[in-house]
């Protein structure tokens, strides 16, 4: 993959914009997840309510340090166990570092800290977490082509960055940090 791709991800990041990008599994939209207009703008294309929250990627634990740092040290372990790599965690944010528009009703933000070289490459060049939504109306089935990202939201997005989908079978499974209890499988 050309580096030109992912600079031109990061730059339309920074300015606002909502991009298409390839995950482990499908296909995901992506935003600033600091940027309040682009997630309210991602959150209209996909038909979905802001009180459910999203997801955040990263291409390291280091992208999302601040998070970190109230965690215990068997928290710590179990996550560095698991990244990077297809799983997504419920983490405690008690000091409130990312946006209620982020974590919709939750107390805490799910992120994933992905090995996927292109959602690595796509956070690295944006110097951070991206926000990680399923390419797909509310309700509809998850992207699996780029083409069905296109009819779903044709010229509605700002960029689509090229590339392919991981291996994984389905979208990851998101475990709740506090007691491990698996909220998607």
């Amino acid at each position: 993959m050309n580096q030109w791709h992912f600079s031109q991800a990061a730059r339309i990041l920074h300015g606002g914009g909502v991009i298409a990008y390839p995950t482990e599994a499908v296909w995901g939209l992506g935003c600033d997840p600091y940027n309040e207009k682009a997630v309210q703008r991602l959150l209209v294309l996909k038909k979905r309510p802001v009180n459910k929250g999203v997801i955040l990627v990263a291409a390291s634990m280091l992208q999302i340090q601040p998070l970190l740092n109230h965690l215990d040290n068997e928290s710590l372990a179990r996550l560095k166990s698991s990244w990077p790599g297809p799983n997504t965690w419920l983490i405690p944010d008690p000091t409130n570092i990312i946006p209620s528009w982020i974590k919709g009703q939750h107390t805490s933000v799910a992120i994933r800290v992905s090995a996927h070289p292109g959602i690595v490459a796509m956070c690295n060049a944006f110097n951070g977490p991206v926000v990680s939504t399923s390419a797909n109306l509310s309700g509809t089935d998850p992207a699996k082509t780029l083409l069905r990202v296109s009819t779903y939201f044709g010229h509605g997005l700002d960029y689509y960055l090229p590339g392919s989908l991981g291996d994984s079978a389905q979208p990851t499974r998101i475990q709740d940090l506090r007691d491990s209890r698996v909220v998607r499988s």
